[in-house]
């Protein structure tokens, strides 16, 4: 019974008969597994996404932060990161189980270190095919999913001459209606020019 005492410290050890024995032999075994019924504390994570607003110009590349957070700090190496976007189409699932599932997509991936619970997402040469709303979902060992709250992301077009944006179609008009306006002047103008030249050509008559 003392041997046993000694092995097993937290055990009440008051009756020194066989019985006792017996009781303190079958302690073993929640003493043995008492490791596993701590693996649920540690899922107490927080997904945290910053900032809720991004925005980026056409051909730029955007980091959108997630990172993780645990009071336990347990290893998150094991745990599965998603990343999907919602826009007017619906939902595109664009990363899972840490990895890129867009077919023929080497523009988005994730970037950081799992380990020290950076899981952000990297878009490389960002079009405006690529606003919507981001969201980093992490699933855990025992199931439970946790989500941030989102990062919007909002793509400005790049701008080109006088500041309007690029498309052949608006370019094709700014230099049609500039040579309308080109025109336009010269016809008005035209006649006041004559009569200025008339007036001119008097003046150095008299």
């Amino acid at each position: 019974s003392a041997v046993l005492f000694s092995f097993f410290p937290g055990t009440d050890v008051g009756v020194t008969d066989g019985g006792a024995n017996k009781e303190n032999a079958a302690a073993v075994t929640p003493v043995t597994a008492q490791p596993l019924l701590l693996t649920p504390e540690p899922w107490n994570l927080l997904v945290t996404q910053t900032p809720a607003k991004e925005k980026a110009k056409e051909g730029e590349t955007v980091v959108l932060n997630c990172h993780l957070n645990s009071p336990q700090h347990p290893s998150l190496i094991d745990l599965m990161v998603k990343w999907y976007k919602e826009d007017e189409k619906g939902q595109m699932d664009l990363l899972e189980k840490n990895v890129t599932i867009l077919p023929n997509n080497s523009r988005i991936f994730m970037s950081g270190d799992l380990s020290q619970g950076d899981v952000s997402l990297i878009i490389l040469n960002v079009t405006t095919s690529d606003h919507g709303i981001y969201f980093c979902e992490v699933t855990l060992p025992d199931g439970k999913v946790v989500t941030g709250d989102g990062t919007k992301l909002r793509i400005r077009r790049a701008l080109g001459l006088f500041g309007i944006e690029e498309s052949i179609g608006t370019i094709i008009g700014v230099v049609a209606a500039g040579i309308g306006g080109i025109v336009v002047m010269i016809v008005v103008l035209t006649p006041q020019l004559r009569k200025c030249i008339l007036c001119m050509r008097q003046e150095s008559r008299q």
